[in-house]
């Protein structure tokens, strides 16, 4: 392959599978954050829902794709990408349509858990794309495949209203409307079965056969490394488990403290036989010494954990807060009229031209770092950009007054449209690194050890929720500017550990599969 194959050329295998596998992550996607277009209508139809129950359920809705991501990245190692893809898609209609006729706030909350692991389908279409491209390709395919897909987040804002309102209608609109995303996704799972392989024709993939391996470990240090870099996949979880226990049904909280403490027992010892699995598997295997070729860095996967915390974990929080923080920061700009300019359907364009940046950045993100011949220097140069982004992001509002509840308001550093417009360039700025630093992620991931691609997409991409989880939770205890400068400062860490953990992998412009 001595040039790019072209993203039209459909008689390409390899072109055909990329799209149909966007496709499929793009549906995952839509059907993920449905539930984020249509939250006012929920608040107005149950009277018993509170603001706060709303906030857990934006919470629960990235919690149990952390271990999901894991354990699909493990399955698709050993059973391939297609069966599991397919499978995930149509076995989510389950949990899709509990939620869509929902009437109770634990019908609501456990539908909403589960279906959370939807957002696992992202790294089967990473492992995918790295079986159908050559390393030297890898970054602009696997940014394109990440950056149409993605799309799905801001296709739901605005399919899910219109099917609700304008197709639909009535006071159950917004049921089905969720339900049919649901069915749409699952009769793609069922065809995306049937229209694909795992990979090309005449590629030897070795079968593994028998009892799913723990993950290999090829040094002491290693080992240590994994250890720490597994225990917040759990606590981020634990961090949900307590947010669940402060919702209220009746004046009663929706678990008590004992099942909180039993909850939190549970997932430290899943922790410890992890630990356990891990440690018994490699340590006769560490003491022999492994083969050379068999070798990788496993501070690497460390620092690829850490940038998608940083990228992909900012922005599963930031969309959540973005329209608000506009529409409260700017709400003292009036037009001539004496009206606000700033209206809620102003400020979620704002808001979903973060998302829609995905097009263009996280592609290019993908392709720079095939370009550029290095692959640590293009993630480097991206988190630092989002180090940047995020701190502009926060000069955009001044802390003003105190309102009459004790809290202390947000007002534009100028109260001008021009400076609106501005603001509105420094947030498209902010998201130009945040996806472009996504796509250069995941273009280095295949590299690092390719029968592993699963698994370290695995858990690069729970990381990413482990961020949104732990972002959002720090959110609940500070303003919105404050919580910007808490998005930068996070990503300033990732590229201090990323200077010094990333190695640039070898053989990462191979071109041969």
């Amino acid at each position: 392959m001595n040039k790019a194959p072209s993203l039209t050329d459909f008689k390409n295998p390899s072109i055909t599978t990329l799209h149909l596998t966007w496709i499929a992550f793009f549906l995952t996607f839509v059907v993920w954050f449905n539930v984020a277009p249509i939250l006012t209508e929920l608040l107005e139809q149950f009277d018993w829902l509170t603001k706060q129950n709303v906030k857990s359920l934006i919470l629960c809705n990235v919690a149990l794709t952390i271990p999901a991501r894991v354990v699909v990245g493990n399955l698709i190692d050993r059973y391939g990408p297609r069966k599991i893809f397919a499978g995930l898609m149509v076995i989510m209609l389950i949990p899709g349509l509990m939620f869509s006729f929902g009437n109770t706030l634990a019908q609501l909350t456990v539908s909403r858990l589960f279906l959370g692991m939807i957002g696992a389908g992202f790294v089967i279409g990473i492992k995918m794309t790295a079986n159908w491209f050559t390393p030297k390709y890898i970054g602009r395919a696997e940014g394109f495949y990440a950056g149409w897909g993605n799309f799905g987040s801001a296709a739901a804002a605005a399919m899910v209203p219109f099917l609700a309102i304008s197709i639909i209608g009535g006071e159950n609109g917004w049921r089905w409307s969720l339900a049919i995303t649901s069915i749409i996704c699952a009769l793609y799972g069922v065809f995306y079965f049937f229209a694909v392989e795992d990979h090309p024709e005449g590629v030897n993939v070795e079968e593994k056969k028998g009892k799913l391996e723990p993950m290999p470990i090829t040094s002491y240090i290693d080992l240590a490394q994994y250890y720490f870099w597994q225990f917040p996949l759990f606590g981020a979880i634990g961090l949900v488990v307590y947010n669940i226990h402060k919702q209220t049904v009746d004046g009663q909280a929706m678990i008590s403290w004992t099942v909180v403490y039993i909850l939190w027992s549970v997932l430290f010892l899943i922790w410890l036989a992890d630990v356990v699995k891990v440690t018994t598997h490699n340590l006769p295997k560490l003491k022999t010494g492994y083969p050379e070729k068999e070798k990788y860095h496993f501070a690497s996967i460390g620092a690829l954990n850490s940038t998608y915390f940083a990228n992909f974990g900012a922005e599963l929080a930031i969309v959540s807060m973005l329209p608000m923080f506009f529409y409260d920061v700017f709400s003292s700009l009036l037009n001539a009229s004496g009206e606000r300019i700033m209206t809620l359907q102003l400020a979620g364009l704002v808001a979903g031209s973060f998302a829609l940046i995905n097009l263009v950045a996280r592609p290019l993100g993908g392709l720079i770092s095939d370009k550029m011949g290095n692959r640590k220097r293009t993630m480097m140069m991206y988190m630092g950009g989002i180090v940047l982004g995020f701190f502009l992001m926060a000069t955009i509002a001044k802390y003003g007054p105190v309102n009459a509840e004790g809290i202390i308001t947000l007002v534009p550093q100028f109260n001008s449209m021009a400076w609106l417009g501005v603001s509105i360039a420094i947030t498209m700025f902010a998201s130009f690194f945040v996806q472009g630093a996504e796509g250069a992620t995941f273009a280095m991931i295949p590299t690092i050890k390719r029968d592993l691609t699963g698994r370290i997409a695995g858990m690069a991409g729970a990381y990413g929720n482990v961020g949104a989880v732990s972002y959002l939770f720090l959110y609940t205890f500070v303003d919105d500017k404050t919580f910007l400068y808490v998005l930068s400062f996070g990503a300033f860490l990732s590229l201090i550990y990323t200077a010094f953990a990333l190695d640039e992998p070898k053989g990462a412009f191979e071109d041969h599969l």
